[in-house]
């Protein structure tokens, strides 16, 4: 799976260098606010616990963080955030599905659209890449653990799956099992550095040094996006592959 790890360590440094820049507080706070239209308890709401998780990571103020969820429960300020996600080509073919949230879907549609044909890439229609992926929870443990102490537990919690990548161990879970084990972690004093509920490919396209630079280029242009939540690719970048500085 080297393709899902690669951009996986590329996203997780982003990650911390977002949160440096408080650039991460915009992407949580549309999280939560669209998790929160499923109910303002996050007890009942397992989507929204996990907004206020990430949320309370970033060290998100108290207020901002109620704010957010009273606009989208509807009990404060209204919006109209709306989640729109975008299914399109990269270069090399590889498939590239990109999750929004907008409150003006003209101006998300404009700045996706550019980023395809920007980078040599296509927007495509509903349903033309989505299918090519499966949602599965993924948790990230840092390393002050050992991989046979880890493998244990993966097998003890029901995890489906341990890998181990440049900066943290990743488990993978069946959407169904997510908030089982995510308990059990808890119950445990197991402390992780991100746990969500995502989107990876089953069938990967293989790409060499110079198509996977170009792919790269596309998938963190996407990232960057005001509007852009996750960006997700069946790409499979070498394993030599060096992201260049």
């Amino acid at each position: 799976m080297a393709g899902h790890s690669k951009w996986a360590n590329i996203k997780h440094r982003k990650a911390r260098q977002d949160a440096s820049r408080g650039k991460v507080w915009t992407k949580v706070i549309r999280e939560i606010t669209v998790a929160a239209k499923e109910g303002p308890d996050p007890n009942d709401n397992p989507r929204l616990r996990l907004a206020l998780e990430k949320a309370n990571s970033a060290n998100m103020p108290k207020d901002t963080i109620k704010r957010a969820i009273e606009k989208g429960s509807g009990t404060g300020e209204t919006g109209a955030l709306e989640e729109i996600i975008f299914e399109g080509y990269g270069p090399g073919g590889v498939a590239i599905l990109v999750e929004t949230m907008s409150d003006n879907r003209n101006r998300t549609v404009s700045d996706v659209r550019h980023a395809f044909s920007k980078f040599g890439g296509n927007l495509g229609t509903d349903g033309s890449v989505s299918y090519l992926f499966k949602k599965m929870g993924i948790i990230h443990l840092d390393k002050s653990f050992s991989e046979e102490e880890l493998m244990e537990l993966v097998i003890e919690i029901g995890a489906e799956d341990l890998s181990e990548e440049e900066d943290f161990f990743e488990i993978t879970t069946d959407v169904n099992r997510f908030n089982d084990i995510i308990n059990a972690l808890k119950q445990k004093n197991i402390i992780y550095s991100n746990a969500e509920l995502t989107l990876r490919a089953e069938t990967l396209v293989k790409l060499d040094q110079d198509m996977s630079e170009k792919v790269l280029n596309i998938m963190e242009f996407m990232d960057d996006l005001d509007d852009v939540q996750e960006v997700h690719t069946n790409a499979e970048f070498p394993e030599n592959f060096e992201v260049k500085a």
